[in-house]
């Protein structure tokens, strides 16, 4: 029977799966589950290939598993078969027969990106995206977060998988600020009641602090701040308040702002103000 007792030696483990965890994973469900790769090998110093290729910049880990099912990618000269394959290091990696350097430090971009542009790699229809516009001399970046086709505004590129994927999620909870001109007619009582969030057709939109900025005749100017920047999220809400979005910036990120970069304009954001930044991400 002692040696049955040997499951609170794993309790460690707990701790780490707290923190990986949105909330939902403190059940017993969950914690049977929980020694899993990530927590156990993470702790060894091994990550999965797909994550420490993005992490490079390689591309991000979505492309990167498409690269790995395609048989692109190898380690010493054995081509890697699934993106889950845990690694201490890229040593000895290559993609397309070029060797892996290292991850540099990250990089951080600001864009303004022009209304009429995807943020995506390439669109099957052909329509532009993003890195069409992109200028030659930039290294190989990744869009933290997405504005649609018709949002223009802060967009942030990084050379940093990790990087990105730390300012999307919901849990680190990063700001994003809009400015939306809509039609119809709307209070600034009704604004304010998204501060406590809104559920509209079975999807739950979190806390949204909005302000009326202006007014001309039924055309306003409307600020909006929240941290999930779910698909959509500022044009659903405004529409389900009754109001036709005619434009849609994205004013602010985090503490980085748009703020008179041109459009199509790129500007690195200064390393320190990036280490300090990233200092604060938990």
């Amino acid at each position: 029977m002692s040696q049955k007792k040997a499951p609170p030696a794993r309790k460690p483990a707990s701790p780490v799966r707290a923190k990986r965890r949105p909330g939902q994973q403190s059940r017993p469900g969950g914690a049977a589950k929980s020694p899993r790769p990530e927590a156990t090998h993470s702790d060894k110093g091994e990550h999965r290939v797909a994550k420490l290729l993005a992490r490079a910049g390689v591309a991000s880990r979505r492309e990167v598993e498409r690269m790995i099912a395609e048989g692109r990618i190898a380690r010493d000269g054995e081509v890697i078969g699934t993106p889950a394959t845990l690694l201490k290091s890229l040593h000895g990696v290559t993609v397309d027969g070029n060797p892996v350097n290292e991850p540099a430090p990250a990089r951080l971009f600001r864009y303004h990106k022009p209304a009429g542009l995807l943020t995506t790699e390439r669109d099957p229809r052909g329509r532009p995206t993003i890195y069409d516009k992109l200028p030659a001399d930039l290294p190989r970046v990744m869009p933290v977060g997405r504005l649609d086709l018709n949002t223009e505004g802060l967009l942030l590129l990084t050379t940093d998988g990790g990087l990105k994927r730390q300012m999307e999620l919901p849990s680190t909870g990063v700001e994003r600020t809009y400015r939306a001109r809509a039609y119809g007619e709307v209070s600034q009582a009704q604004l304010e009641d998204l501060i406590e969030g809104i559920e509209i057709e079975g999807i739950r939109y979190g806390r949204i602090d909005a302000n009326l900025e202006r007014r001309t005749g039924r055309n306003q100017w409307i600020e909006l701040t929240l941290t999930e920047g779910k698909n959509r999220e500022v044009r659903r809400v405004l529409e389900h308040l009754g109001l036709k979005v005619s434009r849609l910036i994205r004013t602010r990120y985090g503490p980085f702002i748009l703020e008179d970069l041109p459009a199509g304009g790129v500007e690195e954001v200064r390393q320190h103000d990036l280490v300090v930044f990233r200092k604060g991400l938990k």
